[in-house]
């Protein structure tokens, strides 16, 4: 799993497989995307096991459990860090369109 704190990357293994910075960083900024979507859809389907009905603000108390589950997802890497580290690792399957020459 990737590390959550900065760490410096060496630019030449991210262009190696691309052959381009520019291509690199979109491919890695479309899985980061892709991971956000997952890791927002799992929180909010786990916070909406507590989601309360009543809108009175003296029915609504703090759950443990919930707090738990927030500490836990902020805790977790940033999208971008996992999607760069799985990029390095080769995990990641991607193909660039040929543009075509007019």
């Amino acid at each position: 799993m990737a590390q959550p704190s900065i760490i410096t990357r060496d630019i030449n293994k991210i262009v190696e497989p691309t052959g381009n910075i520019y291509e690199s960083v979109v491919v890695t900024s479309r899985r980061a995307r892709q991971i956000a979507v997952k890791v927002k859809e799992e929180l909010s389907g786990k916070l909406a096991e507590f989601a309360s009905t009543v809108d009175n603000l003296e029915e609504i108390f703090e759950n443990r459990e919930q707090i738990e589950i927030s500490k836990y997802y902020e805790r977790m890497p940033k999208p971008s860090a996992l999607a760069l580290e799985e990029f390095l690792d080769g995990k990641l399957a991607f193909r660039i369109p040929e543009v075509d020459a007019q």
